[in-house]
């Protein structure tokens, strides 16, 4: 059982999936650093001067022993501006590698043009193959 565990952890698929939640990780951080220390301070100085984190409404005033029921708006409108980067981020290198297949696939597609040389020995070989002599082109020297 534990070899069968071992090579299925080591698969390439599953090593590839760990790295990209790894990287994911990471991405989202410094998203989440992006739009908190550089977008939204610029964004809160054009409304007013607004920090977002601090906009919500309190539905229950803190009481002895309980603390305030709040819907912390703010926080959503930022948590909806990481999403809508890391959507961009993930569009544009989807895009990037869409184009770049794309270009692949075009240049297998395109036939490869024969030379003059080319036709004429192709020519000269189906001649041959019918029994016929080659006979010399009007536009060949």
């Amino acid at each position: 059982m534990m070899k069968e565990f071992k090579a299925f952890a080591m698969r390439g698929n599953v090593v590839d999936l760990a790295i990209g939640i790894i990287i994911g990780a990471a991405f989202g951080k410094i998203v989440a650093s992006f739009v908190a220390d550089i977008i939204m301070p610029p964004i809160g100085i054009l409304v007013g001067g607004v920090d977002f984190s601090d906009l919500a409404f309190t539905l229950l005033a803190a009481s002895e022993g309980a603390d305030a029921v709040v819907i912390r708006y703010g926080l959503f409108v930022q948590t909806i501006i990481n999403f809508l980067i890391v959507a961009f981020a993930v569009f544009m290198l989807v895009k990037a590698l869409n184009n770049m297949k794309k270009k692949e696939v075009e240049t297998e597609k395109k036939p490869v043009e024969k030379s003059n040389q080319e036709r004429l020995l192709e020519e000269i070989r189906d001649a041959l193959k019918a029994g016929n002599e080659p006979t010399q082109r009007s536009d060949q020297p």
